[in-house]
């Protein structure tokens, strides 16, 4: 086994822009670039490893040859051979539409999948963007169909002005909007259901107005007052900085100027990194090494008793808890 390094899937959107390219040092492209998805187990957008002996292999043909090895213990036991993660870089050069993701029952109750809780940490932001997560007031279904028809649901949205370094965490039933002008990197449950409830009248490229999914959104809504941003302290000099713990996911971020050593939470899940500032080379004993610069993750499998970190940078560390049930 090896530290995993895998392509990124490029998404053309009508929001997005051009800084993600900027961003991880790409080519230049004419095509306006909403996500890239870096670590992923979706069927018809998998992860393939880039380099060492797995060369060419899926994320989920991973799973399938190591089991607990790779993803660990814990994570086998809760989620079989389906990789439980979906990590994406996203530019939104536009305002997102306004959606909600389902929980996990209605999501395996329709759609036979995961529900969709996520996190957002901000990389960049111009003047003024924003972030909406979470309604300021609890509100009814029936204010919800009065606004939608006027066009007035952003009021009762919650508007929070974003900078680099933020967490937002928005769970199952919140509804949200990346505003014009952030660059963020998202962690999420492997699943890719969205209900757009306001899509601000934009058309597709062939002049349609987009789709809307207002009866799944109705239903899957939390229509209480929520907060989403995420507060915290940033830890001085080389540490790690908790952002968000949940029972989809746990994600620190980690500084340091030098070098630093990580243990595993071995036996129980694997460890990705994000590189989001820097660049650093990975050590594991046992296995090749190898670097990540600025938007490069890179998956260690729960095998691993610790990784050694050399090199100057800011890195997201994300694994699955351990719950009790």
């Amino acid at each position: 086994m090896q530290i995993y390094k895998f392509n990124s899937i490029l998404k053309p959107i009508l929001w997005g822009g051009d800084r993600l390219v900027t961003f991880k040092g790409l080519p230049p492209r004419d095509e306006a670039i909403g996500e890239s998805w870096e670590l992923s187990a979706m069927p018809g957008r998998e992860s393939v490893v880039t380099v060492g002996d797995d060369k060419g292999m899926t994320l989920s043909q991973l799973v399938h040859r190591y089991g607990a090895d790779l993803v660990g213990e814990n994570v086998s036991r809760r989620y079989g051979d389906q990789f439980p993660l979906l990590i994406k870089l996203i530019d939104a050069r536009r305002d997102l539409s306004v959606q909600v993701h389902p929980d996990e029952a209605m999501a395996h109750r329709l759609h036979g999948c995961s529900g969709k809780t996520e996190m957002w940490y901000i990389l960049e932001a111009d003047e003024g963007a924003v972030i909406r997560t979470g309604f300021s007031r609890s509100i009814t279904a029936e204010e919800f169909d009065r606004r939608l028809a006027e066009g007035t649901i952003l009021d009762i949205i919650n508007e929070t002005p974003s900078k680099p370094g933020d967490t937002f965490y928005i769970p199952a039933g919140q509804i949200h909007t990346i505003g014009a002008g952030n660059l963020l990197l998202e962690i999420q449950q492997s699943s890719d259901i969205t209900y757009r409830v306001w899509d601000f009248n934009r058309r597709d490229a062939a002049g349609n107005l987009r789709e809307l999914h207002i009866n799944e959104a109705r239903e899957a809504l939390d229509f209480n007052a929520h907060d989403g941003y995420v507060d915290y302290m940033a830890a001085p000099g080389n540490g790690i900085t908790p952002l968000v713990k949940c029972r989809e996911f746990e994600v620190s971020r980690l500084s340091f100027d030098d070098g630093y050593s990580l243990a595993m939470p071995r036996p129980h899940s694997f460890v990705v990194l994000m590189c989001v500032e820097g660049m650093l080379s990975l050590h594991v004993d046992g296995m090749p090494d190898t670097t990540l610069s600025r938007g490069e993750t890179a998956l260690v499998p729960a095998v691993a008793e610790g990784i050694e970190m050399t090199g100057h940078a800011q890195v997201l560390l994300a694994t699955v808890p351990t719950i009790d049930n």
